[in-house]
């Protein structure tokens, strides 16, 4: 089954959808996730390569992508240094994330529906990208996997996602 236009996108309170939903402007995706850069391969130094992120993605009524705000708290070998610390990049991201979504007048955490989108922010992928996982000839794009956080959405299209 093809990928929609819109994707519809879940809201699970607790879980990796927690903070999603609606606001005076539209809609909103936000999230806090390690990533890599495009293209990495393992090795010595991953560590530095390794970086957490706080994103917020904007998208109008309709699905729209308006505007992404996407910081980079610290990498994961800056985060082992003070793991337990009130300075560490996870504290760091945390705040952030607060301070993003409290700036979104209006908020109410919910169910989104979003249209795919990409873009690449200090060599890191970002987006809510359709692929073709089946394996039928046509090569039809029947996927679509929210990067870097890599929850994946497919048929019946109900908002729920596969990890």
């Amino acid at each position: 089954m093809a990928v929609p236009e819109i994707i519809p996108i879940t809201h699970e309170p607790g879980h990796r959808t927690s903070t999603i939903g609606r606001f005076s402007g539209g809609q909103f995706l936000a999230t806090v996730t390690y990533a890599f850069p495009d293209g990495f391969v393992m090795g010595d130094g991953w560590e530095e390569q390794k970086r957490l992120f706080v994103v917020l993605h904007k998208f109008d009524h309709d699905g729209h992508r308006l505007e992404s705000d996407i910081w980079c708290a610290g990498t994961w070998a800056e985060q082992m240094k003070r793991p337990y610390d009130e300075r560490s990049v996870v504290a760091r991201a945390e705040a952030r994330l607060v301070a993003v979504l409290s700036d979104l007048a209006e908020r109410e955490y919910c169910d989104i529906a979003i249209q795919p989108f990409q873009l690449t922010v200090d060599g890191v992928v970002f987006g809510l990208i359709t692929e073709c996982r089946a394996d039928d000839e046509d090569g039809e794009h029947d996927w679509a996997e929210l990067h870097p956080d890599r929850l994946g959405f497919s048929a019946p299209w109900n908002g729920e996602y596969d990890t």
